[in-house]
């Protein structure tokens, strides 16, 4: 018999269920793979072509929903005119999940897959852009 109490254990079938779903999963490997582990939505909209930004806003939610991953923004005062402002990066509970569940691929690899996308001026800009502090 499980020490675990009902509602945990169906707590993490619903994170579970929320972070294998296929594009939801792809968006994790996505962020892990990111330079900065913290992309954008342009960003992940470009690496994603066959989904829509709609598509990619809705299961960011969902993943920030289930404490997978968190929005982070640039202080105001760090912000400029043209630059991305708010990104996405895995959250501290959502990183302790995944490696929990065996979930955080190889990361050199994701990083490796990430720098070989060709990438035009504008999304190499954003991939630059300043960055919050962790």
């Amino acid at each position: 018999m499980s020490d675990h109490p009902a509602h945990e254990i169906e707590s993490v079938r619903n994170r579970l269920n929320v972070v294998t779903q296929e594009t939801r999963f792809a968006l994790l490997q996505d962020i892990l793979g990111h330079p900065s582990e913290l992309p954008t939505l342009k960003e992940l909209d470009y690496v994603n072509p066959s989904k829509s930004q709609t598509t990619i806003r809705q299961h960011l939610e969902q993943l920030v929903d289930a404490d997978i991953v968190e929005q982070v923004t640039l202080p105001k005062d760090r912000r400029q005119n043209d630059l991305p402002y708010t990104f996405y990066g895995i959250s501290d509970s959502g990183r302790q999940f995944l490696k929990e569940h065996k979930l955080l691929r190889a990361q050199d690899t994701l990083r490796e897959i990430y720098d070989r996308i060709e990438k035009t001026d504008d999304i190499i800009r954003y991939e630059t852009a300043p960055r919050p502090e962790n």
